[in-house]
């Protein structure tokens, strides 16, 4: 078993020997003395060695050791990952982290190409590119130990409520939502789809009796857009429970949802976001604000910007001004925008009773980006299939889904959201690709 010591755990120990192993960050070979910083995927640490750049004559067995260790000091690449033993020690005077190594064996366990292909200043293509030594840096790196720590509170929440997660098949015989952003695949002798959403297998749990289902996994659109916020396969956050009243119940879950993941987030990672990003983490007060969407149109319009399809959507400066809007009446960086037209939503959206132009559906807005859809939605089967005909979808080809609900449904709704936006949102980062692990878009497969 290996001895050594991540970085992070250097402070807690006493003065005296530890091994520790990583990349070497830079290097200063002064005259007399040579500092060397060693980072791992925990931190950095300052590495000193007593240069010895000519032996005597009469030098001994430790002043050679000590030159062969200063040769290779100058020697060393950035980039190259290293194994030092040497005596820990405690300076205050030392400004990363109080503490110091002093070096007694060096080891270079590979050595690294002398020049670095990308630099601070590089391009995000260019950084994305070489993402794995682009993730090298600290600041990228605690993007995914934030992603960690809130998923991880999304869990939690979940199962403690008595959700149950689910994994749903990405090959798909037919569309999930609608034909216009599939990915279509040869599949031995037929085709199949790679899928949108969970949204039918979500809603299959819940006529199966499972009450509460949650899914984090992929999700695919063959959408041809270069925007920030935009992405062909992506991370999808998803959540379905029956036995609701209406959509109000899924906003009420999906808002305590992210204030669970949002406080995870400020306690384990507040401080050192701050430090990296210059943000501050602000768990959001509930509940959030609600606005029909009609309503948020016309407090749009009256900011001076209107949104150019009456019919349509709110486009993203429709939702700019909106969240402008919240953050000066509320204090708040979310917004429910309620009630949204049938003639935008899927066929499966409920709609309000006596209003068959409305559904009980929403979209979450954080900062003043859609992050979620969510809804009730319909468990009638003679009024899906009208909905989806009106669509201009085939029943025939919806009749596994159809099915579903020809055996006794409960009424349910949920919501899928965007793990990218929000993460993006959260540190205030200008793209979701630096904020996906490695990003898929309409023109990169690689790395």
């Amino acid at each position: 078993m290996s001895t050594r010591t991540l970085v992070t755990n250097l402070a807690a120990l006493e003065d005296g020997p530890v091994s520790v192993s990583g990349w070497v960050e830079t290097v200063r070979d002064q005259k007399k003395v040579q500092f060397v910083i060693l980072r791992d995927e925990s931190g950095a640490v300052q590495l000193v060695n007593p240069a010895v750049r000519e032996l005597a004559e009469d030098a001994g067995p430790e002043a050679s050791a000590r030159l062969a260790i200063t040769e290779q000091i100058s020697a060393l690449a950035h980039g190259s990952f290293i194994t030092v033993t040497g005596d820990l020690k405690h300076d205050e005077r030392v400004k990363l982290g109080g503490l110091e190594v002093k070096i007694g064996t060096l080891e270079v366990v590979t050595e690294a190409l002398p020049e670095t292909p990308i630099a601070a200043d590089s391009s995000l293509d260019k950084r994305l590119d070489w993402r794995f030594l682009d993730l090298r840096n600290p600041k990228q790196a605690l993007i995914f130990k934030v992603q960690t720590t809130l998923l991880h509170a999304w869990r939690t929440y979940w199962v403690e409520r008595g959700f149950i997660e689910i994994q749903t098949p990405k090959l798909m015989a037919s569309a999930s939502e609608s034909r216009a952003e599939l990915f279509e695949i040869e599949y031995f002798e037929g085709k199949a789809y790679l899928a949108q959403s969970p949204q039918f297998f979500k809603q299959m749990a819940q006529v199966a009796g499972f009450g509460k289902v949650f899914e984090v996994g992929p999700a695919f659109r063959a959408d041809p857009s270069f925007t920030s916020r935009h992405a062909t396969e992506f991370t999808s956050v998803d959540a379905e429970m029956s036995w609701i009243d209406s959509h109000e119940d899924v906003m009420a879950m999906h808002e305590e949802l992210l204030v669970a993941g949002f406080t995870a987030v400020k306690e384990r990672h507040g401080a050192e976001i701050e430090e990296l990003f210059g943000v501050e983490v602000t768990v959001p007060a509930t509940p959030f604000p609600r606005i029909p969407l009609a309503r948020a149109k016309e407090i749009v319009a009256e900011r001076g910007y209107v949104v150019p399809r009456e019919d349509e959507d709110m486009d993203p400066e429709g939702e700019r001004q909106i969240a402008a809007y919240v953050r000066e009446e509320f204090g708040h960086e979310f917004v429910f925008l309620t009630d949204y037209a049938s003639n935008i939503r899927p066929f499966y959206h409920m709609r309000h009773e006596g209003d068959p132009s409305l559904t009980n559906s929403y979209d979450l807005l954080f900062n003043g980006v859609e992050i979620s859809t969510g809804a009730q939605r319909e468990h009638r089967v003679d009024v899906l299939v009208a909905q989806a005909k009106e669509k201009g979808l085939e029943p025939e080809e919806l009749e596994f889904y159809l099915d579903f609900f020809r055996y006794g449904a409960p009424a349910h709704g949920g919501f899928g959201m965007g793990l990218a936006r929000v993460l993006m949102l959260m540190l205030h980062e200008a793209s979701i690709r630096e904020v996906t692990y490695l990003f898929r878009g309409p023109t990169r497969l690689l790395p």
